[in-house]
């Protein structure tokens, strides 16, 4: 990505993360009410992901899942126990990612861009792969959009953190690949405008 592409994406970035945490502040608001009722627990959730460059950083999400003693899996099935109604209802709109607006506004994310992971999987990519390292990971994406619907395709599985990670992750690297390689802004905004309406 050449450094105009990269200014151009960043300062997108930073308007569209402004303008959308002051838009959307009562909904994140509403969201942390109902993700503390539900949880017994603070509102907001912050979980070390893996950042451009390898860097890691604290995601900030509205939290969704109550402690499971024993359960402790990476890859959530829409069956997961761990989802609180409050949650299932959070993460169904998606309001339990608009938090993440914070991170983009920090320089930690973009609003488009490949997801960022936790330990163990994006900072262990290899070879040519690595690319996917030079840009920040972002909210939405090609990969996030073709996998929407990734928790009820796991819960289909009889073990979906071995099929997340030998399948899905995969294919994921492969799509986010190409997406940092071909990279177009209007791209990123076909990509918001799908997100949006889908």
């Amino acid at each position: 990505m050449t450094l105009y592409k990269r200014f151009c994406k960043r300062s997108f970035d930073i308007v569209f993360s402004f303008l959308g945490l002051v838009l959307f502040s009562p909904l994140i608001l509403t969201g942390y009410v109902i993700a503390s009722i539900s949880t017994k627990k603070s509102g907001f959730f912050k979980q070390q992901r893996v950042g451009r460059g390898g860097k890691y950083f604290n995601v900030i999400k509205l939290r969704t899942m109550r402690d499971i003693p024993g359960i402790d899996a990476t890859a959530t099935a829409k069956t997961d126990p761990r989802i609180t109604k409050g949650g299932a209802f959070l993460r169904a709109f998606k309001l339990d990612e608009l938090p993440q607006l914070r991170n983009v506004l920090a320089g930690d994310m973009s609003i488009v861009g490949p997801r960022p992971d936790v330990p163990g999987f994006a900072d262990k990519l290899t070879g040519d792969d690595r690319v996917i390292l030079s840009v920040r990971p972002g909210i939405t994406g090609p990969a996030t959009l073709k996998y929407k619907n990734e928790e009820e395709i796991l819960a289909k599985r009889e073990n979906p953190e071995t099929y997340s990670r030998d399948v899905i992750w995969p294919d994921k690297v492969k799509i986010n690949r190409e997406y940092v390689e071909n990279y177009s802004f209007f791209k990123d905004i076909y990509y918001i405008f799908k997100t949006i309406i889908s």
